[in-house]
């Protein structure tokens, strides 16, 4: 025999709220000789709502942010078997913080691009609440702030984002009377109906800019681009502001219609292998050139060479 508690376990997950389960118990028998049946009568349970939602952050790392505007992104998901809305709450005084930006929305993704376009994508007015989102529905959001003037180089700051179901929230198993799909219950999952998720900021004073441009020499003296003409490739990769940045790689493929030079590749007109090994670079026709320039303070220059000839 299957009790009502045990239905709800086996099969309520996955199952829309508001579905009704009807069952009909058959006993067949002989009376004189003659093959009869007699039905019960029908048992109809409905399924309750479940309140469930998830909450990330769909940034890699810190966002590098600097005085001025930061956008941080999340994704949530209605984890629940019913349609629901979600109140959103942002807390940028978390503790720990170098600093605390300044809230100042939050977004909805519009577009579904990933990315936060101002003028496009709706801002929620307050109280920040989705609208209602169908089971498994997944929202792009975007948390919008200030960093401050005047923090320092590499300090962080991190924004915790709260969604929770506004039928409610509560411990698992909660049950709200009526407050569920078609007047049946809602009742709290293992999320407690609430989510929290972290996103965080790293202060880049610093800023990396790349310039590029090229040289030709042809075969017969000139400057132009015939086959056979050697193009020799300048990046200069300029650091601004004050600080630092950490791990700089400069990459650059080899254009098509063209072949590497082998041994041409240089680091501020010093020559790097074209192999990996103990120096900065590394170079082949098919991979193209990188090279690792590492942890660069504010107001360097470096310029990065490497020589290509055009197919013939």
């Amino acid at each position: 025999m299957l009790s009502l508690g045990s239905l709800h376990a086996a099969q309520a997950e996955g199952v829309s709220a508001g579905t009704l389960i009807r069952n009909t118990a058959v006993a067949s028998y002989d009376e004189g000789g003659v093959a009869r049946s007699v039905n019960s009568n029908t048992v109809t349970v409905r399924v309750d709502e479940l309140l469930d939602v998830t909450l990330t952050s769909l940034d890699p790392g810190p966002v590098a942010g600097r005085p001025g505007e930061a956008v941080l992104t999340f994704e949530l998901t209605n984890q629940g078997n019913g349609p629901e809305a979600f109140r959103l709450f942002a807390n940028t005084a978390v503790a720990g913080n170098d600093f605390d930006t300044s809230f100042r929305a939050i977004a909805i993704d519009s577009n579904g691009n990933g990315i936060y376009d101002e003028g496009i994508d709706e801002i929620l007015a307050e109280p920040q609440t989705t609208a209602i989102l169908v089971p498994d529905a997944a929202l792009t959001l975007f948390v919008l702030v200030t960093v401050p003037e005047g923090v320092s180089d590499g300090q962080t700051s991190t924004v915790d984002l709260t969604a929770e179901a506004v039928t409610g929230i509560g411990t698992p198993g909660t049950v709200f009377a009526g407050a569920g799909v078609d007047g049946g219950d809602a009742i709290v999952g293992a999320t407690g109906a609430q989510a929290v998720a972290r996103g965080s900021l790293i202060n880049t004073v610093a800023s990396v800019a790349l310039v590029k441009s090229v040289v030709l020499r042809d075969p017969f003296g000139g400057t132009s681009a015939v086959p056979g003409t050697i193009a020799t490739f300048t990046i200069e990769a300029n650091v601004s502001g004050s600080g630092s940045v950490a791990n700089l790689v400069v990459t650059d493929a080899i254009p098509d219609g063209t072949t590497y030079v082998p041994g041409s590749l240089t680091l501020d007109a010093t020559p790097l292998t074209d192999v990996a090994d103990s120096d900065a670079g590394v170079a082949s026709n098919p991979d193209g050139i990188s090279v690792n320039l590492g942890n660069v303070a504010a107001g360097a220059r470096h310029a990065i060479t490497f020589n290509v000839v055009v197919d013939q």
